[in-house]
């Protein structure tokens, strides 16, 4: 692909900053381009998923959805890499808590991610492809979160296919939200291990950094407005680890 614009961004190279931060939500997208960046220009809005560009500490970053699903964060990330120019992206999401140590609002670091999707397959792969972050990204944002004081915990996500499981007549030992868990996966998402194969497969670096939202174990849980307005921290992280990343290039 290399004409533009593409048939999801409408929009030229240039528009966007090396470093793209991905929300699910366009209006958590919005959110973070009209609270954290320095005059933010719409570049994209694209069946509403909305992308901006603007600067944070002076550097050019940018912001745009990626919508919810593997699919979708693939057609958005694989676009923004092999057209606009984009280096890095930061995956800024909520997550599902499977350990009783990880507790709602935390943050974790996806050092790699697990995942229940046939998204390897179409890389013709002769065995099973482990999806992990970009270790330059991953230990910037180690560093910086203990910078910041933020409460986190760095491991393996679960992406998962499925957010209605069905889990009727299904044993606890046999279902797999307990597989995951004693495994020692710390939170279940839908997006991660789709980017992270797209950035391996590109020559690209990518990272997720999710908020905990809602507590599998507990059933304790934030509603969509907390979700889309009061993940601060996680994304004060990541702008933080963006600057850090075009500083250190």
């Amino acid at each position: 692909m290399a004409n533009y614009p593409t048939p999801h961004i409408n929009a030229k190279p240039g528009d966007f900053g090396r470093t793209v931060l991905m929300p699910g939500d366009p209006l958590r997208a919005k959110f973070i381009a009209e609270n954290f960046l320095k005059d933010p220009v719409l570049v994209n809005n694209v069946r509403g998923v909305q992308g901006y560009t603007g600067t944070y500490d002076g550097v050019k970053v940018s912001v745009m959805a990626s919508g919810m699903g593997m699919p979708s964060i693939g057609i958005y990330s694989h676009e923004l890499f092999t057209v606009f120019g984009v280096e890095h992206i930061i995956r800024v999401g909520s997550a599902g808590a499977l350990q009783e140590q990880v507790k709602v609002r935390d943050i974790v670091l996806g050092q790699a991610a697990c995942t229940d999707s046939r998204w390897a397959e179409q890389f013709h792969l002769p065995g099973t492809f482990a999806p992990i972050a970009s270790f330059r990204m991953l230990r910037t944002a180690v560093e910086t979160a203990e910078q910041m004081g933020v409460r986190f915990h760095v491991g393996n996500l679960q992406s998962s296919d499925c957010f209605y499981g069905d889990h009727d007549g299904v044993p606890e030992k046999l279902d797999s939200t307990y597989a995951w868990k004693k495994m020692g996966v710390l939170a279940v998402e839908m997006e991660a291990a789709a980017l992270y194969m797209n950035a391996a497969r590109l020559g690209k670096q990518a990272l997720a950094i999710c908020t905990i939202s809602d507590h599998i174990l507990t059933g304790e849980a934030t509603s969509a407005e907390e979700r889309q307005n009061s993940f601060t921290q996680m994304m004060e992280l990541a702008l933080k680890t963006a600057v850090k990343l075009e500083d250190a290039k």
